[in-house]
């Protein structure tokens, strides 16, 4: 086990097994887990370009379009992890297909079947829910086909999927749904993801749970007190940069001076970086992960102060906001990497707990950030942030000696189909 108790995670390949993992092609298998979180990505970002089309087609108020994407980040934070506590029993092979079938169906009542405000929105719930089981399921299985020392590359290729279609994605989205109508973007989700169904049934392996694996036994050690610790860690600097991200646009308008399209530069930039440090986050995981949260967190504190002392300068202002998607996101293949090792036996179940995590830490960035708006302005925003972020640096630092018990014993290997 390494120095920061990351040692075989998450279903890691145990010595002795290569013969089992021989048919498992984990370039194909990491490529669809990629895939699948990319494409869920996309689903999940695309009320956020296309929300003032929604409102008008179906005859809401663009306030209650947005509640769309609060459903679906409700569906993530708690029926992710409720999910995946119902199937802990069940093959992740199995699991990731029938979370890809469900997505596939739930889109397709807004897509094809003309679904109307209310069933949308139960539909978004049950989109986000089966998003956060696919993550976790794809943890497992992404970690399963890899050596201990690539773990937490692996799992970036799973965070880099979702972050990649917030770069990517959203924007091609957007136009497609201005050319073709929200709904029409919405089949297009429907058409990748039966692909993806396809994809996931021919080409993902085994990763059965092992005997003694059960939905309590893994509560006990996935709710531990020193994974919740850790998760902390993810809550206090995504709620650190949402503060200020939320509210980039006024703040842009009120210090930088920025308006208009070049606005839409500097949200590309962060999409950008968030995409690279969610890929690159995972090497560094490998070599020390309770490090790399501290770095990150250190990092994004850092950059949140550049970006409010320096943010009359575009440029400047530019540099601030590139560091903290990239900073901000890189934590997030350590952060999995932590939660998964320190949870043992309840991996599996853990694997879950950090997307909600993230969540819970955007709901509470965007909150704090609108209240410091409210009462001083968008640089009050930034300023709450960087306050939140040095909670997160003495969070880091005073969870970096956590471990997982001796006890815990390494998680089974993957076999072939």
């Amino acid at each position: 086990m390494k120095a920061d108790g990351s040692g075989p995670v998450g279903g890691s390949a145990v010595r002795g097994t290569s013969a089992r993992r021989g048919a498992v092609r984990p370039g194909a298998v990491l490529a669809v887990l990629f895939a699948g979180a990319f494409v869920m990505g996309c689903a999940e970002m695309l009320v956020v370009g296309m929300i003032d089309l929604i409102a008008v087609d179906l005859d809401v108020t663009v306030p209650a379009a947005g509640a769309l994407v609060t459903a679906n980040a409700l569906g993530l934070a708690i029926g992710g992890p409720v999910l995946t506590f119902l199937t802990t029993r069940f093959d992740r092979r199995h699991v990731l297909i029938a979370a890809t079938a469900v997505f596939v169906g739930a889109n397709l009542l807004p897509a094809v079947l003309g679904a109307d405000y209310p069933v949308f929105v139960v539909a978004r719930v049950a989109i986000g829910a089966v998003q956060g089981l696919f993550i976790a399921a794809a943890m497992v299985t992404a970690t399963s086909v890899v050596p201990p020392e690539r773990t937490g590359r692996a799992m970036a290729v799973v965070i880099s999927g979702f972050a990649t279609s917030s770069a990517i994605g959203l924007p091609v989205g957007t136009l497609l749904g201005q050319a073709v109508g929200w709904r029409g973007a919405f089949v297009a989700v429907v058409v990748a993801g039966a692909v993806i169904l396809a994809l996931a049934v021919a080409v993902l392996p085994s990763v059965p749970t092992r005997d003694g694996g059960g939905a309590v036994g893994q509560a006990r050690h996935a709710f531990a007190p020193r994974v919740l610790a850790v998760l902390a860690v993810s809550t206090l600097t995504f709620a650190a940069m949402l503060s200020a991200i939320t509210y980039l646009v006024p703040f842009l308008d009120e210090v930088t001076g920025v308006t208009g399209s070049v606005v839409s530069g500097f949200l590309l930039i962060y999409g950008v970086a968030t995409a690279i440090g969610s890929f690159g986050g995972g090497r560094f995981a490998d070599l020390d992960a309770a490090r790399s949260l501290i770095v990150g967190a250190i990092g994004v504190t850092v950059s949140l102060v550049a970006l409010l002392v320096f943010g009359a300068d575009a440029a400047l202002a530019a540099i601030a906001v590139f560091g903290i998607g990239l900073l901000g996101m890189a934590t997030g293949p350590s952060i999995q990497h932590r939660v998964v090792a320190l949870a043992g036996p309840g991996a599996p179940l853990a694997s879950s707990l950090p997307a909600s995590a993230v969540n819970v830490g955007i709901a509470v960035g965007s909150l704090a950030g609108g209240l410091a708006v409210d009462r001083g302005g968008a640089a009050s925003a930034v300023a709450v942030g960087i306050g939140i972020a040095v909670l997160a640096v003495a969070a880091a630092w005073a969870t970096s000696r956590l471990r997982a018990p001796a006890a815990a014993s390494e998680p089974d290997a993957v076999v072939s189909r």
